[in-house]
C-alpha cells in the first residue's frame, strides 16, 4: 500500500497565525478565549469565543477580495498558501503534473459569517419579513455551499486533481484529512492539499448552541471559560479558524527531497447511528474508530504515546471519551498522556479536527505534549491523565488524534514518525 506523510503544514488560529506560533502558544498553555468582539452578544446566552485576529490586508486581500470571499475562506487560504510554501508543493505544481495534486477541505457550517451578514442587510437585520433578492451580493452562492471553501483553494494552489468538501459536523477536518490520504493510497493523487476551515462566530451559529446549551456561560473570566475534563466546566467555548496539512505518497516527497514531518499510519470513522446530539454510553463506537485506526497503522496500543483529544468541555462528552479510550486502549489508556487544546483555542466546529492533527504533528516534530489549560479540579469520572496546565518535554513518536460530531460521527486518526514503520 502506498504510504502517505506530511510534508507541509498552514494555520490560522485563535491567538496565533502561523504554524510556529500556534505551537508556542500551546505549549505555553496561554488561552485565546474571551468576550466577543465580531458582534454584540449581549443578548446571547453564551457571550465568549476564541477569535482570531485577522488582518486580511495584511495577508494581502484587497477590499474586494474581503467582499468576495468570507472570513472562513480567507483563514483557508491563509493556512494553504503557508503549508504549501512549508512544503515545497509550489514548485512540483508549476513544473509537474497538476492533475495528481488535489484539495480535500472540511468544515461543519461552511460560509456561516457571509450568510448571516447578507442575511441582515437583505432583511433590514430581520425586520422585513420577505427579503430583497435584488439586492444580494454576486457571490451569496458561494456562501450558500461549503464546496466553495475548497474550490477557492484548489483556484489559489492551482491544484486540478480531486477537489471536495467534507462536512460532517466537528469530524469534518479529520476527516477531510483522512479521505485526502486515501485518495493518496489507492493512487487517485500524489499531493492532497487537506485540512479544515471554519468562522462561525456569528449571531445565528451562536444561538443555535445556546439553544441547546451547550456553550459555556461564563462570561466573568472569558480566559478560564474552556475547562475540558473539570469538574466546573459548564460547556464548550466557540472557536474559528483553519489548518492544512500538505500529504504526500512517500517516494513522491523523497523525489523531490521534501521534508517530512510525519507519516498518516492509520486512519477510522464510524458512526454510532443513535441521535443528533446525544451519544451511546460506553463510547464503543469512538473505541473501534481508535481500533481501526491502530489496524491500519499495524501498530499497538501501547505503541501510542500521546493522545490528542476531542475534548470539547461538555460533561456528557467528556465522560463518553474517557470511557472510549479504556475501551480502545485498554490498560495502556491510563499510562499515556492525554490533552485537549480546546482549552486554550476553543472549538471550530468542522477545523477542530485538521487544528488538532496540525497539533499532533508538531508534538512528533518538537517531542512535547501541550496542556490541557484551566484543568484545575478534575471530574472524578474523567480519571485519566489529561496533562493538567502545563505541556510536557517528551520523546513523541506516535500520537492518536480522535474527533466526535453531531450526527454520532467518531473518527481517529494516527501519525508516526515515517522511520518506525519502514520495514512494514
Amino acid at each position: 500500500m502506498r504510504r502517505v506523510v506530511v510534508t507541509g503544514v498552514g494555520v490560522v488560529a485563535p491567538g496565533a497565525v502561523g504554524a510556529g506560533d500556534f505551537w508556542s502558544l500551546l505549549t505555553s498553555g496561554r488561552t485565546a478565549t474571551r468576550g466577543v468582539t465580531l458582534f454584540d452578544a449581549s443578548g446571547h446566552r453564551s457571550q465568549v469565543a476564541a477569535e482570531v485576529d485577522f488582518d486580511a490586508a495584511g495577508h494581502g486581500f484587497t477590499l474586494a477580495d474581503t467582499e468576495r470571499l468570507d472570513r472562513a475562506a480567507q483563514f483557508a487560504l491563509v493556512s494553504a498558501r503557508e503549508a504549501v510554501g512549508d512544503s515545497g508543493l509550489a514548485d512540483v505544481l508549476a513544473r509537474g503534473n497538476p492533475l495528481r495534486t488535489g484539495v480535500s477541505l472540511g468544515s461543519a457550517a461552511g460560509c456561516a459569517t457571509g450568510l448571516a451578514t447578507q442575511y441582515a442587510l437583505l432583511s433590514d437585520f430581520g425586520a422585513a419579513w420577505t427579503v430583497d433578492c435584488s439586492q444580494a451580493a454576486e457571490h451569496l452562492y458561494d456562501y450558500l455551499v461549503p464546496s466553495s471553501l475548497a474550490a477557492a483553494v484548489a483556484r489559489d494552489t492551482g491544484a486540478q486533481g480531486p477537489v471536495g468538501a467534507i462536512s460532517s459536523g466537528c469530524t469534518s477536518g479529520l476527516d477531510a484529512i483522512g479521505h485526502a490520504a486515501e485518495l493518496i493510497r489507492e493512487g487517485g493523487a500524489d499531493a492532497m492539499v487537506a485540512g479544515g476551515a471554519e468562522a462561525p462566530i456569528s449571531p445565528i451559529v451562536m444561538a443555535c448552541f445556546d439553544r441547546l446549551r451547550l456553550t459555556s456561560a461564563r462570561k466573568e473570566d472569558p480566559a478560564t471559560a474552556s475547562r475540558p475534563y473539570d469538574r466546573t466546566r459548564d460547556g464548550f467555548v466557540l472557536g474559528e479558524g483553519a489548518a492544512v496539512l500538505v500529504l504526500e505518497e512517500l517516494q513522491h516527497a523523497r523525489r523531490r527531497g521534501a521534508r517530512v514531518y510525519a507519516e498518516l499510519s492509520g486512519f477510522a470513522s464510524y458512526s454510532s447511528a443513535h441521535h443528533m446530539t446525544g451519544l451511546r454510553p460506553g463510547g464503543e463506537e469512538m473505541a473501534h474508530a481508535i481500533r481501526g485506526a491502530l489496524d491500519q497503522a499495524r501498530l499497538n496500543p501501547v505503541d501510542v504515546d500521546y493522545v490528542n483529544a476531542h475534548g470539547a468541555g461538555t460533561r456528557h462528552h467528556d465522560r463518553h471519551e474517557t470511557h472510549a479510550f479504556k475501551r480502545g486502549l485498554g490498560d495502556h489508556a491510563r499510562r499515556v498522556p492525554v490533552s485537549s487544546i480546546k482549552s486554550m483555542i476553543g472549538h471550530a466546529l468542522g477545523a477542530a479536527g485538521a487544528l488538532d492533527a496540525v497539533a499532533s504533528v508538531l508534538a512528533i516534530r518538537h517531542g512535547a505534549v501541550p496542556p490541557t489549560a484551566n484543568l484545575r479540579e478534575p471530574d472524578p469520572a474523567c480519571d485519566l491523565d489529561y496533562t493538567p496546565l502545563f505541556a510536557r518535554e517528551q520523546r513523541t513518536s506516535t500520537v492518536l488524534s480522535v474527533a466526535s460530531g453531531f450526527g454520532g460521527f467518531h473518527t481517529a486518526t494516527v501519525l508516526t514518525r515515517p522511520r518506525l514503520r519502514e520495514a512494514a
